[in-house]
């Protein structure tokens, strides 16, 4: 590391102000800071009050996602061996997922890496480091059958529109993974919504997803339903492991479960948001069961405990709804954005079957929402404060 080191000490004064590359200053300090621990302070938010720089942090969040990413990617081979009807071991089923899993996060990070470069060498700034996080994001939070083309022009409008426009890492409104997949999600419906792109195997092969299960049938019971469906296993102990169909590192909620105690135990996510996430669900679950004798939306007799670990929730809420940036700064307001993130989730399952996963548009709504809910938690604050000195 030292010969390394002192490459990059002669390479440094071409880079400088002055120098004849000193135009992609920020290309070599992303590099430099990435190999090396750094001294400087952070000039900018997002702020970590710690020696632990922000790279850094963006490793941990990273390792937390391993467990969901292998097994995600187990998945796709086995979910592609059902399919096939066909038997093989899980290090075939690996390689197989690999073959669908690799392409799209290598186009993943060359896109959003090709803009995190421009924009820092027009504007003769610093490269942001949160793009790590997001480029691993993006494969996690598509099916295994979405097209490169669409990757690439999804991935330049999410972090182009949805974070460089704002200035960069910690100045951006919405989280870039998510603002992704929702232009995905409506600009290439066919791509991401229905019964056919979620399985990668010969054409003709289609499957509901646990979700569009009982979204699609009027009146019944939605767990009845669930567990009669013949095509896949969507038993509750199943889909709380993940052998389903379904985005790649959505499926498994024990392999989110693992990245959040990570997360938690690193205090690098909040688990005031976590809390109030699955809390906001479970009390508005429990509300629309209540209702349910009274319509024949069969999504309004989904119970708490299935809620939780179908779709997206588990995996949106500890890895896309604590980020830094994007959520509650306050204690109390992180249990109110929490909450309302599990509150809508249910809300928009259960009100527009049409749309049955409704965690994506949940975060989204409360990325916007968390500024205002920080400044009504720190007025009260402070309103509490005046009384306490006035007495």
């Amino acid at each position: 590391m030292k010969f390394l080191r002192n490459i990059y000490k002669k390479a440094h004064p071409h880079f400088a102000e002055g120098g004849k590359l000193s135009r992609f200053f920020p290309f070599f300090e992303a590099v430099d800071t990435l190999t090396f621990w750094t001294d400087e302070q952070t000039k900018s938010g997002p702020h970590i009050r710690d020696s632990l720089d922000l790279k850094r942090t963006m490793i941990i969040v990273l390792i937390a996602m391993i467990p969901a990413t292998i097994f995600g990617i187990i998945n796709i081979g086995y979910q592609q061996m059902l399919a096939m009807g066909i038997s093989r071991g899980w290090l075939a089923n690996m390689w197989v997922g690999l073959q669908s899993y690799l392409p799209i996060m290598v186009v993943g990070y060359a896109t959003g890496f090709f803009w995190e470069l421009l924009f820092p060498i027009i504007r003769k700034q610093e490269v942001d480091e949160g793009f790590f996080v997001t480029g691993w994001l993006i494969p996690l939070i598509l099916p295994p059958t979405i097209p490169l083309w669409q990757v690439v022009v999804a991935t330049s409008f999410g972090v182009v529109i949805g974070k460089m426009i704002f200035g960069g890492t910690g100045k951006n409104i919405f989280n870039p993974a998510l603002v992704i997949r929702a232009f995905i999600f409506f600009a290439y419906p066919g791509s991401i919504s229905g019964d056919a792109v979620w399985v990668k195997v010969a054409d003709g092969f289609s499957g509901a997803t646990a979700l569009s299960v009982p979204a699609a049938q009027i009146g019944g019971n939605a767990v009845t339903l669930l567990n009669g469906f013949q095509q896949f296993d969507y038993s509750w102990l199943n889909m709380f492991i993940g052998w389903i169909p379904g985005s790649v590192g959505e499926t498994s909620a024990l392999a989110i479960l693992i990245g959040a105690a990570i997360l938690v135990y690193t205090k690098i996510g909040s688990w005031r948001i976590i809390t109030g996430s699955i809390i906001g669900l479970v009390v508005t679950a429990f509300i629309t069961n209540y209702f349910a004798g009274y319509s024949t939306n069969t999504m309004l007799t989904l119970p708490p405990h299935y809620h939780l670990v179908m779709g997206g929730f588990l995996f949106g809420t500890v890895f896309m709804a604590t980020d830094p940036v994007s959520a509650a700064y306050t204690n109390r307001g992180r249990w109110i954005y929490g909450f309302m993130i599990g509150f809508l989730t249910v809300i928009i399952r259960s009100m527009n079957p049409a749309y049955p996963e409704g965690t994506m548009l949940a975060i989204l709504l409360m990325n916007a929402f968390s500024p205002l809910i920080d400044y009504f938690v720190v007025r009260g604050n402070i309103k509490k404060r005046l009384a306490r000195y006035a007495k």
